[in-house]
């Protein structure tokens, strides 16, 4: 036999053959569109009129809100035309009014104060790296509502805590000014004792007393440097705009939330008491509409107090807001609180932590971060609730505008409409902030729980 030598140029591959980039019709935009607007006859149709649409709507907005808009003038005399698009000078005439309703002119820097205030405020809460995060939360959620009110409405809502305390004073037989720095004093000594004493019923007593002594006092207080400011008084009837918008809003949304954690935690509470009670109080307020909470506010309240026993206008309507906002928020919370598995609270029992621990550093925490979404959607809609509030003859943006439209001096056809354009650019402009800011919460906490 003969055997056949190898031919000389023989090959053999060392190496896996490096893959082929995909084709670009199957990766990329062209591949999302191809799989998603024009994955067929209909569809291709339906995209090339929606997008036809859309850019039509754009068009006749843009023209209308830039193009053919008027920007200077000084009556209606300016924004009449066949063919005149959005009359800014209206806007520009009225800002006062749509801003701080019918607010006294030499007045406004106490608004324009509480604006300040409230944004140096919220800022760093929102920043994750800046510091003393502690204290500006105390100093926005406690010190600056009393703060904002007092600045707005210019009369200490305390005078019944000093006339206490000089009645208080007569009785002892000393001056006021001594008795509150009495009870400064007090405020003082019980807290050293709670933080040094080891009894526990001794610190109780002792942090109690601190507490009340120093309310006491710091109301006081402020009741008489309100008094040295001598603020007019300027009631809250004559208020409006964007700034009732924003009051009623930052209320029901900071009061709206604790409340409802309460109210969740309540109904899921094993005691019988508690949870009926909870589940009344949600089930009811759900049940009936906002505008019905605040017609019964405003109108029907006063008829159920004591004779001579009067409550404010805005008051009534933020206390019902809130309680109604409150009630879907307990809904929201109680979601995320059935989400959490039954391990956390088992762990959490195994190391040995009571119930409020338990709540406070395990469960709520993963809890409410699981509903960031829902919180975050129940803000917005409470924020575009608040037009409600023009039902019961109170005027925010949208009832300032109404008011501004019957002004002849500005009557003509394209008023309405930008008027309405402005309110919705100053809507959208908030509750688009909100969305996209929980959003980053969410990222950042990676709520997403990604498998």
């Amino acid at each position: 036999m003969t055997q056949t030598a190898a031919p000389d140029h023989a090959f053999v591959r060392e190496a896996f053959v490096e893959a082929l980039p995909p084709p670009k019709s199957e990766v990329g935009v062209t591949a999302w569109m191809r799989s998603n607007l024009f994955s067929g006859p209909v569809n291709s149709v339906l995209t090339v009129a929606g997008f036809a649409l859309l850019a039509y709507v754009i068009w006749q907005l843009f023209s209308f809100l830039i193009l053919r808009a008027v920007w200077t003038g000084e009556n209606r005399e300016a924004c009449l035309g066949p063919d005149v698009g959005a009359c800014w000078p209206f806007i520009q005439a009225k800002w006062g009014q749509l801003v701080y309703g019918f607010y006294p002119i030499d007045e406004r820097w106490r608004p324009n104060l509480v604006f300040a205030l409230g944004a140096l405020l919220v800022a760093p809460l929102m920043i994750r790296t800046a510091p003393y995060k502690l204290l500006n939360s105390i100093l926005f959620f406690v010190v600056y509502p009393v703060v904002a009110f007092i600045l707005l409405q210019g009369e200490s809502p305390f005078g019944s805590v000093l006339a206490l305390l000089a009645w208080a004073s007569s009785l002892l037989g000393v001056t006021a000014e001594t008795a509150l720095w009495a009870a400064l004093a007090i405020c003082v000594l019980g807290a050293a004792v709670a933080w040094f004493v080891s009894n526990w019923s001794v610190r109780v007593a002792a942090a109690a007393a601190s507490v009340l002594f120093g309310l006491v006092a710091g109301l006081a207080l402020i009741h008489i440097g309100v008094a040295g400011l001598n603020l007019p008084l300027v009631s809250t009837r004559i208020w409006g705009g964007i700034l009732v918008t924003l009051v009623v809003a930052v209320v029901g949304i900071v009061a709206s939330l604790p409340l409802g954690i309460l109210l969740a935690l309540g109904r899921r509470s094993h005691l019988p008491i508690i949870r009926f009670a909870s589940v009344a109080f949600i089930e009811f307020w759900r049940g009936v509409p906002l505008i019905t909470v605040l017609f019964f506010a405003t109108y029907m309240l006063p008829l159920f107090l004591p004779r001579g026993t009067e409550f404010n206008g805005l008051l009534r309507a933020l206390v019902g807001v809130s309680l109604f906002a409150a009630a879907y928020m307990a809904e929201v919370v109680r979601g995320g609180l059935q989400a959490i598995p039954r391990g956390q609270y088992e762990g959490a029992m195994a190391v040995g932590l009571g119930y409020w621990q338990m709540t406070f550093l395990v469960v709520l925490p993963q809890a409410l971060k699981l509903v960031i979404p829902g919180i975050v959607n129940t803000f917005i809609g409470l924020f575009k609730d608040t037009t409600l509030v023009l039902i019961v003859s109170i005027l925010d943006l949208l009832g300032q505008l109404r008011a501004a439209f019957a002004d002849p001096n500005w009557a003509t056809p394209v008023t309405e409409f930008t008027g309405y354009a402005f309110a919705g650019f100053f809507y959208f402009f908030f509750c688009y902030g909100m969305s996209r800011y929980s959003r980053y919460v969410e990222r950042r906490l990676n709520t997403g729980h990604k498998r």
